[in-house]
C-alpha cells in the first residue's frame, strides 16, 4: 500500500475512533497532538481522567491484529508526549493509555492497554 493510501486509511480510522469515543461519553480534547517526541492520535477526557489513545487501523490481518503493532518504542514516545502535554499546562489529572483498533468495519477499544 502506498504511503498516501496508508495515511488515508489511518486518518479514516482516527475519525471512526473519535466518533466512537464521543458516542461513548468521551470529550475529545485534541487530535493529532504533535510534540518534539512524536504524535498522539487522540487525547480525550473521561470524567477526571485524561486518556491518550493510539489508533491502529488495518484492512487485513496479514501482519497480525492492529494492537500488536504498538511497539515498546511507541509506548516510550507516548509517555514522553504525556509529560510534554502536562508540562504545557497547570493541571493535574489521572492518565490512562488506550488503544483503539479499527479493523475492517469493527472497532475494538482496549482500555488501559499499557501503563
Amino acid at each position: 500500500m502506498a504511503v498516501t493510501e496508508t495515511r488515508k486509511t489511518g486518518a479514516k480510522g482516527e475519525r471512526a475512533a473519535a466518533k466512537f469515543l464521543k458516542r461513548n461519553g468521551y470529550k475529545i480534547l485534541k487530535r493529532n497532538y504533535t510534540t518534539p517526541f512524536g504524535e498522539v492520535d487522540i487525547i480525550a477526557a473521561q470524567g477526571d481522567t485524561i486518556v491518550f489513545v493510539e489508533v491502529k487501523t488495518s484492512l487485513t490481518d496479514t501482519f497480525g491484529i492492529p494492537s500488536e503493532r504498538v511497539s515498546a518504542q511507541k509506548i516510550r514516545k507516548y509517555k514522553l508526549c504525556v509529560n510534554y502535554f502536562f508540562a504545557e499546562r497547570d493541571i493535574t489529572f489521572s492518565v490512562r493509555f488506550d488503544i483503539i483498533e479499527v479493523f475492517k468495519k469493527s472497532i475494538n477499544h482496549i482500555v488501559n492497554a499499557f501503563s
